[in-house]
């Protein structure tokens, strides 16, 4: 590829990439695994370029592309879980466990506020994606999220307009309640009190910030907790255990969320362990989901 070839296919395709990725994650719920099949579409968009006749507008052509690449990567095995970590206490029995364990946090940083709506990024709208039938996902992402008409997402997914139609009844269906309105400031305030009862291993303190129905998750592990006793029971088990560092939170939004980077401190300095996302429901925390990173 020449310079000059290279130079002009980039300014061509730099207008889409970011909201490209942020489609790819949405289907794979890893930003990963976006990462990777990113790679695969530009491939694909540079090969077929000559071939692309203007038949369609470029964004409709890109979005075939990745939509098919993402597909094939779900289809081929692409997006495996990753290992289960081993955790370095023994925590009391999960609730349960869950089964979208390659789920990642997308950073606000890349989120363009322009185009992508918090309703259509936020973690529990990803996760149900993760659980549906892949082109029913594509279906819904491509039609409810980036309003493509019936007809185009049938031509993007290389099927008919009646099982597109379809795969959004029963997309929709699988759906929980659309979320409800959210404020902000009360958002973080009470992720902040959040951040300095974790800091301090004040598990009273956070406690009191659950909602009844509270949930705690860790992908990759699988293990979730359900209700305030239970998150309680798991987060003293893991304070007790952390005995020669110290925990330092810092504030780094995700999916439009209140979230933090996790760090151990101790006299060698810090270590990143992952990120901690909050979904919060009025003034009390509905979902804990700590990220953890592997070494």
């Amino acid at each position: 590829m020449a310079m000059g070839e290279q130079q002009a296919f980039d300014e061509l395709i730099a207008p889409y990439r970011r909201e490209l990725h942020v489609h790819c994650y949405r289907m794979l719920g890893s930003v990963t695994d976006a990462d990777d099949v990113m790679q695969e579409i530009l491939l694909a968009a540079w090969r077929g370029l000559d071939s692309f006749a203007g038949r369609s507008s470029l964004r409709t052509w890109l979005y075939k592309i990745a939509t098919n690449r993402c597909l094939n990567a779900i289809r081929d095995g692409k997006r495996r879980p990753p290992p289960e970590p081993l955790p370095p206490f023994e925590p009391p029995p999960p609730t349960s466990r869950n089964e979208v364990t390659w789920l990642q946090p997308y950073p606000d940083a890349l989120l363009d506020d322009r185009v992508v709506k918090r309703e259509t990024i936020e973690l529990a709208f990803i996760t149900a994606l993760q659980r549906m039938p892949p082109r029913q996902a594509a279906a819904l992402i491509l039609v409810d999220v980036l309003d493509f008409s019936t007809p185009e997402a049938a031509d993007l997914l290389d099927t008919t307009q009646t099982a597109v139609k379809g795969a959004l009844q029963r997309a929709r269906a699988s759906l929980h309640s659309p979320p409800l309105p959210r404020d902000t400031e009360t958002e973080r305030q009470v992720a902040k009190r959040f951040a300095e009862a974790f800091m301090a291993d004040d598990i009273a303190t956070i406690t009191s910030l659950l909602t009844d129905d509270a949930w705690l998750t860790m992908p990759p592990a699988p293990h979730q907790y359900y209700g305030p006793p239970a998150i309680a029971a798991f987060l003293q088990i893991s304070a007790a255990a952390l005995t020669s560092s110290d925990v330092l939170l810092e504030p780094a939004g995700a999916n439009r969320h209140p979230a933090f980077a996790c760090y151990f401190v101790n006299s060698s300095g810090r270590v990143f362990t992952g990120h901690i996302v909050l979904t919060i429901s009025d003034d009390r925390i509905s979902t804990i989901t700590r990220f953890l990173e592997l070494s």
